[in-house]
């Protein structure tokens, strides 16, 4: 049977297996049953809620890590999808179903590169292993982040991680994420006297005491980015106050703000613009904040030209190196002083309704992971 038809059935397999976040379903006990055939070790790192694979193959420097996630955002109402979302199905040479591109169909393909490269490289120099949790989609608390923790803890180094997050855009490997951009939170409650409309007098409106400092933080340019991150975005995503009655003045106003932010500003800096801010502007305040995670940065190097060089060699092009996107599990990897690249399926069908991944593209993943691994492992070979 080949490669390319394991890959299929283990996809579809991990679709039928409703692991909405941070439920893993089984997925990685049929993962790890299949890794541990092949010969590797396995361990099972349960935080909370929320499960975590780690198996490894072979021993010593460089590690190489495959990172993924089991757990898959919701479907939505099931009679919105042509077909049911937690049922593959095959259509016009595409597979449908939740998690088909982000990324079940990434985890078969590393699953399948790493049996086959281990049966082919059974003495393999260095470590091959395979990270995959159950908490990317959700809170990001007891998944990597946490691993990451026990890993210092250990000891554990980290040389190379490959994310298998869809990062194409049009065609696989036509782009590879090299780094991301930090996220920055903030839960802002700013506190007023509630009262009746008619007498404003006796109250304070924390919504008309906010508005001229949101506008402020709104109109702000933050940093102008620099040659490998874009300027700091700030978006205002929620605002609720009010009792639900049309004569009441509210008595708090609750703001939720984020900050995508490069290596052109640093959290401490950005929250300490923005609390100067709020009491400038008189505002009685409480701002409780949310670093999920700092920016980080793969320059040229031993990873980044393996990755480049495999997608050349497998899809024929040339791919394009980004930072954009929004966040993934490589931000807790990359402080171990690991190089990270992203490199997966097409994006354009994630998180919506049918999504889905081409038939040719996931047969073309767990060739390119291989090759990556290979060029990884085997150049260091003495």
């Amino acid at each position: 049977m080949s490669g390319h038809s394991l890959v299929f059935e283990l996809t579809s397999d991990l679709i039928r297996r409703v692991s909405v976040t941070p439920d893993d379903a089984g997925c990685q006990a049929v993962l790890a049953a299949r890794l541990a055939t092949a010969g590797f070790q396995i361990e099972q790192l349960r935080y909370g809620e929320v499960d975590n694979l780690w198996a490894t193959h072979g021993r010593g420097r460089p590690v190489f890590v495959l990172l993924g996630h089991t757990d898959v955002v919701p479907s939505g109402p099931p009679e919105a999808w042509t077909s049911p979302p937690f049922e593959p199905a095959i259509r016009d040479g595409r597979l449908y179903g939740r998690g088909a591109a982000d990324m079940k169909s990434g985890v078969a393909a590393m699953v399948v590169a790493a049996e086959d490269f281990v049966r082919r490289h059974p003495d393999h120099t260095g470590t091959l292993a395979i990270l995959v949790t159950s908490d990317e989609e959700g809170r990001s608390i007891d998944g990597v982040r946490r691993v990451v923790e026990e890993f210092r803890r250990r000891g554990q180094p980290i040389d190379f991680c490959l994310v298998g997050e869809p990062s194409s855009q049009r065609a696989l490997g036509d782009l590879i994420r090299v780094g991301r951009r930090g996220s920055l939170s903030g839960h802002l409650v700013v506190r007023g006297v509630q009262g009746h409309v008619a007498y404003p007098e006796k109250a304070r409106n924390p919504i008309h005491a906010a508005a001229p400092a949101l506008a402020e933080l709104a109109a702000t340019r933050w940093d102008e980015g620099d040659a490998d991150f874009p300027p700091t975005s700030f978006q205002i995503s929620n605002l609720s106050a009010g009792t639900g009655a049309g004569n009441v003045i509210p008595g708090a106003l609750t703001v939720l703000f984020n900050f995508r932010f490069g290596t052109a500003s640093s959290a401490a800096g950005l929250r300490a613009r923005v609390e100067e801010c709020l009491q400038r502007h008189g505002l009685d305040f409480v701002l409780d904040w949310d670093l999920s995670g700092e920016p980080f940065l793969t320059p040229p190097g031993s990873l980044r030209d393996a990755v480049e060089a495999a997608v050349q060699a497998c899809c024929a092009r040339r791919p394009e190196a980004s930072t954009g996107g929004g966040t993934s599990d490589g931000r807790f990897i990359a402080p171990l002083g690991a190089e990270v690249v992203e490199l997966g399926p097409v994006n354009a069908s994630i998180h919506q309704v049918d999504e889905h991944i081409d038939l040719a593209e996931l047969e073309a993943l767990p060739v390119l992971y291989g090759e990556v691994i290979a060029r990884c492992l085997e150049k260091h070979r003495p």
